[in-house]
């Protein structure tokens, strides 16, 4: 891979991701943030409503991610959903802090509900 885009991913920050339908088998785009925590990168949003881009995934794991702001590149890559309760916490409450300057006593105070309902994907790039 090439440095510039390992340097991209690894400051994570604003992209677009294109999945595919899960019903429709149609490539469906949408901004995000995503976050390089540990060497890992994760896909995550609020608490409060299903995510089309979660079970898209789900679906189908492989999808682009596509970096702006500074570089600019389609790095395919594959996700998959995390199940153990402290790994997504720990990456939640590390997301919430510090990548979306969250307060750290009321994002431990509701870290419960975040596990609980917040969407939630770990992905990797896909080696061509």
């Amino acid at each position: 891979m090439e440095k510039n885009i390992e340097a991209a991913l690894s400051r994570g920050g604003i992209a677009d991701i294109t999945t595919t339908g899960r019903k429709s088998g149609l490539p469906r785009k949408i901004e995000i943030y995503f976050h390089q925590i540990d060497g890992d990168y994760y896909l995550t949003g609020h608490v409060g409503r299903k995510r089309d881009w979660e079970a898209n995934i789900k679906t189908n794991p492989q999808f682009t991610l596509h970096l702006k702001r500074g570089v600019e590149a389609d790095v395919p890559v594959i996700g998959e959903t995390e199940s153990d309760p402290e790994v997504r916490g720990r990456i939640l409450y590390r997301a919430i802090v510090d990548n979306w300057d969250g307060d750290p006593e009321k994002t431990r105070a509701e870290l419960s509900l975040w596990v609980d309902q917040a969407p939630f994907i770990r992905f990797r790039p896909v080696e061509i």
